[in-house]
């Protein structure tokens, strides 16, 4: 039986990791941590807006942990201090962090924290008063969209920034549907200032995520590609917002409605959704 988990080496000559069973390369072309420092560091300003964060701990909501490239990249890119950091990490499977642990000297951006991952692949759970920061890191190895809609979700403390890494719609729909972002949106408390970045570009993603209730704007482009997806609870967030030249163009597409169930299709948009689209914040003057 083959190994779920195998090395890749990139044309660029970095590492990374590919499900065999899935047919998908995480962080493909420019590389694990090349991806998350653009998506995820640079994307959403985690330093910077970390640093300007004066009351309460700093919450990181980590959905997709995989081998755990975006959140060690993003945990090494916050300034030192005594701004206590939470992290709360969703995967369904532990399998490739473990594969990551097991080969982190080839990946790199494990080396130095292969500790830390053993503990938290050992308890679940990680609370430390040393290191650059104060750090609690707690890990949920369940279905997400089940977890979001269980009793538990409510007390989970809301989070600053989101970084959303799930395999695409057409592998893996159930994490991509209107009802996922919707009660994330919830979730995400408008009392919270919460930015979200993910690799996709998709007209479908933009147009779930407005009716979801988030703002939505233009992702910093990764190197693959010029331009990935950010949204927010709140608008000024957001540099660069999807404007009224993207909304129509979303009319036009054919493939924009968005998954109201986990089964992914390519669809126009519905006129239900075009007239709520109309009416977001957004696009309004």
């Amino acid at each position: 039986m083959p190994d779920a988990y195998e090395l890749v080496q990139l044309k660029n000559g970095t590492w990374s990791v590919r499900s065999t069973a899935e047919g998908e390369t995480f962080h493909p072309v420019v590389g694990p941590e090349a991806e998350a420092e653009a998506l995820y560091v640079r994307g959403l300003q985690v330093a910077e807006r970390m640093a300007a964060h004066l009351e309460g701990p700093w919450v990181i909501w980590d959905v997709g942990l995989g081998a755990a490239a975006n959140i060690l990249t993003v945990l090494r890119a916050l300034p030192a201090g005594d701004r206590p950091v939470r992290v709360l990490s969703f995967d369904h499977t532990l399998e490739p962090l473990r594969f990551a642990l097991k080969h982190s000297a080839t990946l790199g951006y494990v080396a130095g924290h292969e500790t830390l991952v053993e503990e938290l692949l050992s308890t679940g759970r990680i609370v430390r008063d040393t290191g650059p920061f104060p750090l609690d890191w707690e890990l949920h190895q369940a279905d997400f969209p089940t977890l979001l809609n269980g009793p538990g979700a409510t007390s989970w403390p809301s989070p600053h920034v989101i970084l959303f890494d799930a395999f695409s719609p057409g592998r893996n729909p159930t994490m991509w549907t209107l009802p996922v972002f919707r009660r994330l949106r919830e979730l995400a408390q408008s009392s919270t200032p919460c930015a979200m970045a993910t690799y996709s570009r998709a007209t479908l993603l933009r147009v779930t995520l407005l009716l979801a209730g988030w703002h939505v704007g233009v992702g910093h482009a990764t190197g693959e590609k010029e331009e990935t997806t950010l949204a927010a609870n709140r608008p000024e967030l957001i540099q660069e917002p999807l404007g009224l030249e993207w909304l129509q163009r979303a009319r036009r597409s054919t493939s924009a409605e968005p998954l109201h169930t986990p089964e992914y299709r390519q669809q126009p948009l519905s006129a239900a959704s075009w007239s709520a689209l109309q009416a977001h914040p957004q696009f309004r003057s």
